[in-house]
Protein backbone atom coordinates (compact mmCIF):
# COMPACT_ATOMS: atom_id res chain seq x y z
CA UNK A 1 0.00 0.00 0.00
CA UNK A 2 3.03 2.29 0.11
CA UNK A 3 2.28 3.44 3.64
CA UNK A 4 5.43 2.50 5.59
CA UNK A 5 6.76 6.04 5.20
CA UNK A 6 3.74 7.37 7.15
CA UNK A 7 4.22 5.15 10.23
CA UNK A 8 5.77 7.92 12.32
CA UNK A 9 3.31 10.66 11.27
CA UNK A 10 0.06 11.67 12.99
CA UNK A 11 -2.97 10.65 10.94
CA UNK A 12 -4.27 14.22 10.82
CA UNK A 13 -1.12 15.31 8.98
CA UNK A 14 -1.76 12.94 6.05
CA UNK A 15 -3.49 13.88 2.81
CA UNK A 16 -6.81 12.28 1.89
CA UNK A 17 -5.15 9.80 -0.46
CA UNK A 18 -2.53 8.88 2.12
CA UNK A 19 -5.24 8.32 4.73
CA UNK A 20 -7.21 6.09 2.39
CA UNK A 21 -4.13 3.97 1.73
CA UNK A 22 -3.57 3.71 5.50
CA UNK A 23 -7.16 2.55 6.05
CA UNK A 24 -6.67 -0.09 3.37
CA UNK A 25 -3.36 -1.12 4.99
CA UNK A 26 -5.13 -1.53 8.33
CA UNK A 27 -7.72 -3.79 6.71
CA UNK A 28 -4.95 -5.84 5.11
CA UNK A 29 -3.11 -6.12 8.44
CA UNK A 30 -6.21 -7.83 9.83
CA UNK A 31 -5.73 -10.47 7.12
CA UNK A 32 -9.34 -10.26 6.05
CA UNK A 33 -10.24 -11.96 2.78
CA UNK A 34 -12.88 -9.33 2.00
CA UNK A 35 -12.54 -5.56 2.18
CA UNK A 36 -15.66 -3.36 2.18
CA UNK A 37 -15.22 0.28 1.17
CA UNK A 38 -17.78 3.06 0.87
CA UNK A 39 -16.73 5.75 -1.61
CA UNK A 40 -12.96 5.38 -1.12
CA UNK A 41 -12.24 8.04 -3.76
CA UNK A 42 -14.49 10.78 -2.35
CA UNK A 43 -12.77 14.14 -1.84
CA UNK A 44 -9.53 12.93 -3.45
CA UNK A 45 -7.69 14.62 -6.30
CA UNK A 46 -7.89 12.73 -9.57
CA UNK A 47 -4.37 11.29 -9.24
CA UNK A 48 -5.18 9.82 -5.82
CA UNK A 49 -8.51 8.48 -7.02
CA UNK A 50 -6.68 6.52 -9.71
CA UNK A 51 -3.99 5.43 -7.21
CA UNK A 52 -6.61 4.03 -4.82
CA UNK A 53 -8.53 2.21 -7.57
CA UNK A 54 -5.33 0.74 -9.02
CA UNK A 55 -4.31 -0.41 -5.53
CA UNK A 56 -7.69 -2.10 -5.03
CA UNK A 57 -7.43 -3.74 -8.43
CA UNK A 58 -3.96 -5.05 -7.55
CA UNK A 59 -5.29 -6.47 -4.28
CA UNK A 60 -7.90 -8.48 -6.15
CA UNK A 61 -5.88 -9.58 -9.14
CA UNK A 62 -2.48 -10.22 -7.58
CA UNK A 63 -3.29 -10.95 -3.94
CA UNK A 64 -6.62 -12.76 -4.17
CA UNK A 65 -8.55 -10.33 -1.99
CA UNK A 66 -12.22 -9.64 -2.54
CA UNK A 67 -12.95 -5.91 -2.57
CA UNK A 68 -16.53 -4.66 -2.44
CA UNK A 69 -16.70 -0.95 -3.12
CA UNK A 70 -19.51 1.58 -3.39
CA UNK A 71 -18.70 4.05 -6.16
CA UNK A 72 -20.92 6.73 -7.62
CA UNK A 73 -18.47 7.55 -10.41
CA UNK A 74 -19.81 5.38 -13.21
CA UNK A 75 -16.72 5.64 -15.42
CA UNK A 76 -14.37 4.60 -12.62
CA UNK A 77 -16.68 1.72 -11.71
CA UNK A 78 -16.86 0.46 -15.29
CA UNK A 79 -13.10 0.71 -15.75
CA UNK A 80 -11.92 -0.85 -12.49
CA UNK A 81 -14.60 -3.33 -11.37
CA UNK A 82 -14.81 -6.98 -12.33
CA UNK A 83 -18.50 -7.03 -11.41
CA UNK A 84 -20.94 -4.13 -11.21
CA UNK A 85 -24.19 -4.33 -9.27
CA UNK A 86 -26.55 -1.44 -9.96
CA UNK A 87 -29.03 -0.52 -7.24
CA UNK A 88 -32.17 1.53 -7.65
CA UNK A 89 -34.43 2.26 -4.70
CA UNK A 90 -32.67 -0.41 -2.65
CA UNK A 91 -33.11 -3.19 -5.20
CA UNK A 92 -30.75 -4.73 -7.72
CA UNK A 93 -31.53 -3.13 -11.07
CA UNK A 94 -28.81 -4.85 -13.09
CA UNK A 95 -25.45 -6.56 -13.01
CA UNK A 96 -22.54 -6.37 -15.41
CA UNK A 97 -19.59 -8.75 -15.30
CA UNK A 98 -16.17 -8.06 -16.76
CA UNK A 99 -17.18 -9.73 -20.04
CA UNK A 100 -20.45 -7.81 -20.43
CA UNK A 101 -20.85 -4.34 -21.88
CA UNK A 102 -22.64 -1.72 -19.84
CA UNK A 103 -25.29 -0.16 -22.06
CA UNK A 104 -26.73 3.36 -22.22
CA UNK A 105 -30.17 1.78 -21.80
CA UNK A 106 -29.20 0.28 -18.44
CA UNK A 107 -27.74 3.59 -17.28
CA UNK A 108 -30.92 5.41 -18.34
CA UNK A 109 -33.11 2.86 -16.54
CA UNK A 110 -31.08 2.99 -13.32
CA UNK A 111 -30.12 6.67 -13.10
CA UNK A 112 -32.90 8.37 -15.12
CA UNK A 113 -30.39 10.18 -17.30
CA UNK A 114 -29.54 9.97 -20.98
CA UNK A 115 -25.90 9.20 -21.74
CA UNK A 116 -23.66 9.04 -24.75
CA UNK A 117 -21.44 5.96 -24.67
CA UNK A 118 -18.01 5.87 -26.27
CA UNK A 119 -15.20 3.36 -26.09
CA UNK A 120 -11.99 4.34 -24.36
CA UNK A 121 -9.26 3.65 -26.94
CA UNK A 122 -6.72 2.94 -24.17
CA UNK A 123 -8.75 0.32 -22.30
CA UNK A 124 -11.41 -0.82 -24.75
CA UNK A 125 -14.01 -0.22 -22.04
CA UNK A 126 -17.01 2.08 -22.34
CA UNK A 127 -17.23 5.52 -20.84
CA UNK A 128 -20.35 7.59 -20.46
CA UNK A 129 -21.15 11.28 -20.82
CA UNK A 130 -24.53 12.35 -19.42
CA UNK A 131 -26.33 14.91 -21.52
CA UNK A 132 -29.88 15.24 -20.21
CA UNK A 133 -31.84 14.15 -17.19
CA UNK A 134 -35.05 12.39 -18.11
CA UNK A 135 -38.26 14.30 -17.54
CA UNK A 136 -40.37 13.18 -14.61
CA UNK A 137 -43.21 10.91 -15.76
CA UNK A 138 -45.93 12.94 -14.08
CA UNK A 139 -44.46 16.38 -14.79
Amino acid sequence: TGTAEFAHLPVDSLSGGQRQRCWIAMALAQQTATILLDEPTTWLDLRYQVDILELLQTLTREHGRTVVTVLHDLNFAVNYADLLVFLKQGRIAGTISDNDVCSPELIKRVFDVDVQMSINPQTGKPFFMPFRARQAVDA
